[in-house]
């Protein structure tokens, strides 16, 4: 693990910062606010804790959720529509600092593409830097593509391995708040975590740097 003054180096010189999205880049948890909106909110908020806290296979945790709620692909876009996703605040203008600087900007995420694309939009972040889930509309009720890495556990590390290759990054840099993402480092350069939106114990303790809010990181920037 690097150190926090490491971390910190990394994070200015990094060529590439991939961000988790739910209860990192926006506030919530998109498959929770997608249960909520469906009814079936507590049987599902209780699967995320355990797959966020790494107690269950990230796949596995997905399955099982779906089955739960059971979703159309019409509810999911009700759902953006009605209730779009919160920013957190401050990653809108971390973002831009990112963009200013000419560092690469990537969304990596175990929801829901269309959520995602979502935000992505919102912080001018090109859709070809999202990876996500990607629903299956084919069925009565919205499975979901089991060939995307991000349906995976370990699968945000693949995402990050694969960009560091198509794009020859040295130096990338995972930020998020649960347990797939603190995973992605290795093959990440280093790892941030994320606890302004929930702070989750054991990725709070792994990790070398842990922030509670985008202004940290933005002052870091202005040493660059």
């Amino acid at each position: 693990m690097t150190t926090l003054s490491q971390t910190k180096e990394l994070f200015r010189r990094a060529e590439a910062v991939c961000f988790d999205v739910d209860s990192t880049v926006i506030k919530e948890e998109g498959i929770d606010e997608l249960a909520k909106f469906c009814g079936v909110g507590d049987a599902v908020t209780e699967m995320t804790r355990k797959a966020m806290g790494g107690s269950m296979t990230f796949k596995k945790a997905l399955t099982e959720r779906l089955s739960i709620i059971r979703c159309s692909r019409e509810q999911v876009n009700k759902l953006i529509t009605d209730h779009p996703p919160q920013l957190t605040p401050g990653v809108r203008e971390l973002v831009d600092r990112l963009h200013e600087l000419n560092i690469k900007v990537f969304l990596i995420s175990g929801g829901f593409r269309c959520i995602v694309e979502h935000v992505a939009t919102q912080l001018n972040i090109p859709l070809n830097h999202v990876y996500a889930n990607r629903l299956n509309p084919l069925r009565e009720y919205a499975g979901f593509d089991e060939s995307q890495p991000t349906a995976e556990s370990g699968g945000k590390g693949k995402v990050i391995s694969m960009l560091k290759e198509q794009y020859g990054y040295e130096t990338v840099v995972m930020i998020g708040d649960g347990a797939t993402d603190l995973e992605a480092c290795p093959p990440a350069s280093a790892f941030i975590g994320f606890g302004g939106n929930v702070v989750r114990p054991q990725v709070k303790e792994r990790s070398s740097w842990y922030v509670t809010s985008f202004g940290e990181l933005l002052k870091e920037l202005e040493k660059i």
